[in-house]
This record gives structure tokens, C-alpha cells and sequence, in this order.
């Protein structure tokens, strides 16, 4: 690979965020031969064991890019959106600094479900297929609700403008929990997220989760496919969480279904966004319901790797991510294949009770060791260690990821590996996986 740093000049990696997506990048880096230290702000209680933690948070910009000057960083990685639409991409590479991800402008897919509704507008207009549902858009609940109760569409969803951790989206079966939901708008539960606020037709289908990496000259590299579990219910009930577990690959993105996603949407969007002046440089990830048919439609777009996707996707990448990221900043993606373990992956949550709700913080986790002892990897999210002792400091507190020679095999043992963690109040999903069985 051309200009590529090689093993004399090993490098050091700054992974921005704290949650498990980011523990799991930080492994992955740390076993590539081209790094030499691998920094994590802020990180958690398991980044730092494997790698320096920061104690800066995601949110800080300014400190971040003092911290990356000062360090002499080679490349930087953003895991979380708000960074990312806050504009941390335009200020690094104001300062010459090497980073991964979307500058502010094209971070709007993301930081705008009402902006990803008209770019994807305008693909539909050039490649005349259906990829999203009907939408409308509202700044108030009164109009909202006097709009809603002239449909005869149910069930509908009512989602969050901007950023909300992933729990926006309220899905409704009728009048009744279109007045919750906009009760949750109107309360300001969402804050400036849901200033404004859309009500779209709900897809039917089977959900997937679809993630390229796409370079400065617009050249994409799929990434093996995945199925997220937002839900926080076995059976997908209840209310919509960061998400509780997931699996790679979706059987349901069938080599048909992959080249439907990537012609009419990925390839569109891409080229749609550089030809308006916001190239799109980074992780793309695309939410996608795959209708009966094989059809696919964008649920959401998000501007980086997902999350408890990243988990098993990275637990079966044999190939050095490390190589990947250099090539997407190189322009040289198109140079890249990326070698999968055939074997499936299955990540289940283990989150704190009461989560997405409020839940208490400070237990003390126990059975980690155990877990990994039967060829687990334990990911951690919501995790501090303090005098020694590692406790639970969030909602999804660790991801427990296990690969089988089938997803059978995967299954089972994955949650044997999390019934051997405790820390007196966890729960998780026991049915992660299922869909991919049922197929």
C-alpha cells in the first residue's frame, strides 16, 4: 500500500468514546503490528486495561485536539455521533490531524433524521424506487396530533429530529400511544432533539444493519452485515434502547439484498453527497428494513459504526483494521478486501434494571474471567474501575460477544458465558440470535 506507515513507525491511535463499540475498536487496534499505543478518551473500565484512558470527555473538542497535538497522534477514530455532528472532523483536519469520519456538513445524515428524509428524496427521484417511507414533518404537537388523527395507517412512528441516543423513535399502534408519544415531545424529554419532529409510515420487514467504509474518493468497502436488537423486550416489545444485543452476519441480507442495498442506496447517497459539496468520508451505516420481497428501505442513516454492531462484526474481521483505516485515508479502499471468520457472531447486552429508564450505578460486577474462560469476549460500556474493584457505571453495562460454527452454536454459547456475570441487578434479552435461527 502506498505512503503506508510500516512496523518501523508504529503508531499511536486515539479511539474517541466510552462505550463498548469503543473497547472493542481498541482491541482490535491494539493487535495490529502497526501500533505501538493506543489512547482512549474517555474510555471505560475495560479500555483501561488494554489501552490509556483520557480523561477527556467525547464532547470536548478543544481538549481533544490539544490532547492529539500535544501526543503527536497518528489517527484518530470517532465512535460516537455528537462529536461527529459537533464538528470534531473540520477542527482536526484544520490542525492537520488524521482522522476517521465525516466532516460536520455530511455528519447532518446522522444529526438529522429530517435531513437523511430529503437526501434520500432525491436518490428516489434518480433512481425512481421506493427506499423510505412516507413522512412528515412537524415543529408542533398540537398540529401533529390533529394530523394523525385523519390517518388510517396504523401503526405509525413518531421520531426525534435530532440525536437521542437511539430512543427517538416511538413506534405507535394507534391514537393512544400517538398521545404518549407526543406527550414525551411535548414534556421535553428529547430536548432540542425533537424541536422538530417527523411521523412516518411504519415498514414492515425484518430490520439489518448494513456498514461500509467509504474513503475521500468516494470508494466503499461493505463490512460484513449485522441484525441489532433495539427493543428492549424479548420479542422486540417495549420501549427502543442503544440497542441490546446483535449478530453477524443477517441472513436476511442475502447477496441479493446486499447488491439492492448497495445500488439503490449506498452508491446514490454517496455520490449524491459529493456532488452537493458535502463528501461523505468514513463509517455510512444504514438502518434498513428488508420488506417480504427482498426490498430494502432505510429506517436511519448514522455516520459511524454501530453499536452492539461493531462487537461481533470486529469479533469475525481477521484482517488488520488498522490496514483498513489507513487505506480509507489514503484514498485506497478500493485496494482492500477484508478476510471474515465464516463463523457467526452473536453479542447479547447485559444492561442495569430499570434501563432506558433510570437505573442505579456503583455495583460491583463479578464472573468476567469465568465468562471469557469459555472463549467469551466481554466487552464493557457502562464500567469504572474504582479502588480496585470494577463497577457498573451505566445503563448497558457490557457486551458479551461469542462466536459457533453455527448460530446455534453461537447461541448457546453466549449465554452461557453471560449467565457466569453478575453483578445483582443486570438483565439482558434471551432471545438475541432467534431471528437468524428462524431463517
Amino acid at each position: 500500500m502506498k505512503n503506508h506507515p510500516g512496523k518501523e513507525n508504529a503508531m499511536k491511535v486515539l479511539i474517541i468514546g466510552s462505550g463498548g463499540r469503543e473497547h472493542a475498536l481498541a482491541r482490535k487496534v491494539k493487535e495490529s503490528p502497526l501500533v505501538k499505543e493506543v489512547f482512549c478518551a474517555p474510555g471505560n473500565g475495560g479500555t483501561a486495561k488494554i489501552a490509556t484512558n483520557v480523561a477527556i470527555e467525547a464532547n470536548d473538542i478543544a481538549g481533544l485536539k490539544k490532547f492529539a497535538l500535544e501526543k503527536v497522534i497518528d489517527l484518530t477514530v470517532v465512535g460516537p455521533e455528537n462529536p461527529l455532528v459537533l464538528g470534531i472532523v473540520d477542527e482536526f483536519d484544520a490542525a492537520s490531524l488524521k482522522i476517521i469520519g465525516p466532516r460536520k456538513d455530511a455528519a447532518r445524515l446522522e444529526g438529522s433524521k429530517i435531513k437523511t428524509r430529503e437526501v434520500l428524496d432525491e436518490v428516489t427521484k434518480a433512481i425512481g424506487i421506493k427506499i423510505q417511507p412516507k413522512y412528515w414533518v412537524f415543529s408542533e404537537v398540537g398540529a401533529a396530533g390533529a394530523f394523525t388523527r385523519d390517518l388510517d395507517m396504523y401503526p405509525i412512528v413518531i421520531k426525534a429530529d435530532g440525536l437521542a441516543g437511539g430512543k427517538g423513535a416511538m413506534v405507535c399502534h394507534g391514537p393512544k400511544d400517538v398521545n404518549i408519544a407526543l406527550r414525551r415531545v411535548e414534556s421535553g424529554e428529547f430536548g432540542k432533539a425533537a424541536e422538530r419532529f417527523l411521523v412516518e409510515e411504519f415498514l414492515e420487514g425484518e430490520e439489518a444493519s448494513y456498514i461500509v467504509a467509504v474513503d475521500k474518493n468516494g470508494n466503499i468497502l461493505p463490512l460484513a452485515s449485522s441484525q441489532d436488537h433495539k427493543a428492549i423486550y424479548d420479542g422486540d416489545k417495549g420501549p427502543n434502547t442503544g440497542g441490546m444485543g446483535a449478530y453477524s452476519p443477517a441472513p436476511v441480507l442475502t447477496p441479493e439484498v446486499e447488491k439492492r442495498v448497495l445500488e439503490r442506496i449506498v452508491k446514490p447517497t454517496i455520490k449524491l453527497m459529493a456532488d452537493r459539496g458535502t463528501p461523505f468520508f468514513g463509517f455510512l451505516y444504514v438502518g434498513l428494513m428488508i420488506d417480504r420481497n427482498g426490498n430494502p428501505y432505510v429506517v436511519e442513516f448514522n455516520v459511524r459504526l454501530g453499536d452492539p454492531e461493531t462487537q461481533p462484526i470486529l469479533a469475525r474481521m481477521k484482517t488488520d483494521i488498522v490496514e483498513v483505516l489507513i487505506a480509507a485515508d489514503l484514498c485506497a479502499l478500493d485496494d482492500v478486501q477484508i478476510d471474515w471468520d465464516p463463523r457467526p457472531a452473536v453479542c447479547v447486552v447485559m444492561a442495569e434494571q430499570g434501563y432506558p429508564g433510570a437505573y442505579e450505578t456503583g455495583h460491583v460486577i463479578s464472573g468476567i474471567e469465568d465468562a471469557e474462560a469459555l472463549g467469551a469476549i466481554v466487552d464493557h460500556a457502562g464500567t469504572v474501575r474504582k479502588g480496585g474493584r470494577l463497577l457498573t457505571a451505566g445503563g448497558r453495562v457490557l457486551g458479551v460477544t461469542a462466536l459457533g460454527d453455527s448460530y446455534t452454536g453461537a447461541i448457546n454459547k453466549v449465554y452461557g458465558a453471560v449467565e457466569k456475570i453478575s453483578w445483582g441487578s443486570e438483565y439482558y434479552r434471551w432471545d438475541i440470535g432467534q431471528k437468524a435461527l428462524n431463517r
